[in-house]
């Protein structure tokens, strides 16, 4: 396994209500209904190293994505946190689990499993719930879990996965991080973090996370190799993308990369 690649496998891209919006009729949700680039599923990704798989979220459209993908099971599971976008496919993965007599982990903060028990308390028979804590090692990586502002929405959780030199963070949920939070970010191959509208109008305050023109002030201070926002709104279209500064991409629905 030493040699062995793991594929980053981006099962969506969304934001927490996806694209097409049902009452919207601006072109981007009309091409999503069409030819459908700019068609988002709630964010999560699918990591992969040899036979052994971890998927990164389960929100509303896991169903979806895993008929997109022809899957019929799911390795271990790991939670950022326990809102809806993030957790709504649970029920689902449970009444898999129940037919078909697996039992992944699903890893999370305590804080987040507390929530989830709460939420679904049927679905701790179905998976090994298990606390997600600093230095614990999935996939060959050694992942710390680090608590993030949330904005108006509280906090979420982003994972730093290291490996020898090479270290990368996913972190879909966030806004106005303070230094404690950015100094696991900082050294990185790889940066995935979540944005939502290019330049967002509403009031701070009532905002939960970076547009893209904070969320680039961020790269420019972390300087990460490469950045791949995830989390995109309807705002954001992969047609007629928005000018970003050099290393910055758009992750797309679909798209798989490999470190």
């Amino acid at each position: 396994m030493h040699n062995v690649k793991t594929s980053i496998h981006f099962l969506g891209t969304g934001d927490s209500m996806g694209v097409p919006r049902v009452y919207c009729g601006c072109r981007v949700c009309e091409e999503a209904r069409t030819t459908g680039s700019n068609r988002r599923w709630r964010s999560s990704l699918l990591l992969r190293r040899g036979e052994e798989e971890l998927l990164v979220d389960c929100g509303a459209d896991w169903r979806e994505q895993m008929e997109r993908l022809g899957k019929r099971t799911v390795g271990n599971v790991l939670i950022t946190h326990a809102h809806f976008d993030h957790i709504g496919g649970l029920p689902e993965l449970a009444d898999l689990c129940r037919w078909t007599g697996v039992q992944p982990v699903l890893y999370a903060p305590e804080e987040v499993l507390a929530v989830i028990r709460r939420q679904f308390p049927w679905v701790e028979g179905r998976l090994i719930f298990t606390e997600a804590k600093p230095g614990m090692e999935l996939l060959g990586w050694r992942i710390t879990p680090f608590r993030v502002n949330h904005g108006k929405n509280g906090y979420s959780y982003g994972y730093r996965f290291q490996r020898k030199e090479t270290g990368w963070v996913y972190c879909p949920d966030s806004i106005a991080l303070g230094e404690r939070e950015k100094g696991h970010m900082r050294d990185l191959r790889l940066l995935i973090l979540g944005t939502s509208f290019y330049k967002e109008e509403a009031d701070f305050h009532t905002r939960s996370v970076y547009d893209m023109v904070e969320a680039c002030g961020l790269v420019k201070e972390l300087a990460p190799g490469e950045t791949l926002f995830t989390h995109m709104s309807h705002d954001i279209d992969l047609d007629h993308p928005p000018e970003l500064p050099e290393g910055i991409k758009l992750a797309c629905t679909g798209q798989e990369l490999f470190l």
